[in-house]
């Protein structure tokens, strides 16, 4: 009698989808106007950007105060392990860091660490401007920066004219 076919699955799937990406229009078309118009809305979508960004830079500095205690226990933990004295020893205990703190930034592992490996060298380099020069060019600027940290944390680094006392005169640079 009743010759009614039923929906195939497809045209209720595509009936499905159709209802849904409508509504999801509609609701986007609803949001920005109400974005638009409703001053209190707006207002609260400020103060959440504000809200979020607040928390973010307060994370940001909290991050930036853990890695500046980890710079600092890393430098004292190198001054109490202690340098080398003897001459060949240096240059061992110099490539072996250097070394270290190139394999380090290139698998990007721990920055800190790295620069530590950089900074160890630095204590035993004769002269360490010359080798600051070369730290420039070479690492990564992350690492550098952590590096001229643990340089600022530590007074006994001379680093010519910038920081220590020769002025870079006996490199034939006068003031």
């Amino acid at each position: 009698m009743s010759s009614l076919a039923r929906p195939s699955t497809t045209t209720i799937i595509a009936a499905t989808v159709g209802t849904l990406v409508t509504g999801f229009i509609a609701y986007a078309i609803y949001f920005d106007h109400k974005r638009q118009t409703d001053p209190e809305f707006r207002k609260a979508l400020k103060r959440e950007s504000r809200r979020e960004a607040r928390i973010a830079r307060t994370q940001a500095e909290a991050q930036g105060a853990q890695q500046k205690e980890a710079i600092k226990a890393a430098v004292e933990a190198a001054k109490e392990e202690g340098f080398p004295t003897d001459v060949e020893d240096k240059e061992a205990f110099f490539m072996t860091e250097v070394a270290r703190g190139e394999g380090l930034c290139q698998d990007g592992s721990d920055q800190v660490e790295a620069a530590l490996c950089f900074y160890k060298a630095l204590k035993v380099y004769p002269q360490p401007s010359d080798l600051i020069s070369i730290y420039d060019k070479t690492v990564p600027k992350p690492v550098l920066d952590i590096l001229a940290e643990m340089i600022a944390t530590d007074p006994s680094i001379s680093v010519g004219r910038f920081g220590g006392s020769d002025g870079g005169s006996q490199h034939g640079i006068d003031d």
